[in-house]
């Protein structure tokens, strides 16, 4: 794909969904975060963008460059799409007062993040630094971070302490979110080593894999899970025919919302 097909689906995107998260966008195209400002930066000098600290949106939006970079973290349901939040509302739904959940790094599990916030009597254990930020606001749960090294891209904690931080845990569920999924090579992503889902997978009774129905066929160069170490799948349902079919096949259960 080169650039000028690139900023067409950018702009695709954000009619689409209303906005774009600059993390996400490089994810999706496998670039750094520089190349996708530059995109963005283009994208509004032609008017078919506005951005804001982080992202971009439709043209017209109050959300301007230069607004408070909380945004990402106090309007993220504002900014997300909406088969994001509603993944992420039918995930939270799943978790149980007493249980204790793992949450990986992603834009979908700090939205499940927001929407565990409410509640309490729970246990959550994670790796994202922006999830821990939101948990943290509510004193009616037990926050667990793992320590490692900073992965300032996604702004999580990898490494080999972080990935001994989970040892001797037992969790009831964990929440995993990718950048492509395929019945094939399980959820893959653009970002490198991504050993610590794993291990939080090997910690948990259940994992869910949290995407939405355009993360379907799209293979990341590194794999997150095979598919044999996913019990359910949560997407939205705009998933096709075809893909239903496929991961009907590996056994895995699948939840439309």
């Amino acid at each position: 794909m080169n650039s000028f097909e690139r900023r067409n689906k950018i702009v695709d995107l954000i009619n689409t969904q209303g906005s774009v998260l600059v993390m996400d966008l490089s994810n999706t195209f496998g670039i750094s975060e520089v190349t996708i400002r530059a995109d963005l930066r283009l994208l509004e000098e032609k008017g078919l963008v506005t951005r804001f600290h982080g992202g971009a949106a439709k043209p017209g939006s109050h959300l301007a460059e230069g607004d408070n970079q909380e945004v990402i973290l106090e309007d993220r349901y504002q900014l997300a799409s909406d088969p994001k939040k509603r993944i992420a509302q039918a995930a939270a739904a799943m978790v149980e007062e007493g249980m204790t959940i793992i949450l990986d790094s992603g834009s979908t599990t700090l939205l499940i993040a927001e929407a565990l916030a409410r509640k309490s009597n729970i246990t959550v254990i994670t790796n994202s630094l922006p999830a821990a930020f939101t948990l943290s606001e509510n004193k009616d749960l037990t926050l667990v971070v793992c320590g490692g090294t900073v992965r300032h891209k996604t702004h999580s904690m990898h490494g080999t302490i972080a990935e001994r931080s989970l040892h001797g845990i037992s969790a009831d569920l964990m929440f995993v979110g990718a950048d492509g999924i395929d019945a094939t090579n399980g959820i893959t992503t653009f970002n490198e080593g991504y050993s610590i889902s794993g291990v939080m997978a090997a910690a948990a009774h259940k994992v869910i894999a949290v995407l939405d129905a355009t993360k379907f066929n799209r293979r990341g160069f590194n794999q997150v899970l095979p598919m044999d170490k996913i019990d359910c799948v949560i997407t939205d349902d705009t998933i096709s025919k075809q893909d239903k079919a496929a991961l009907a096949k590996t056994g895995v259960e699948l939840m439309i919302v």
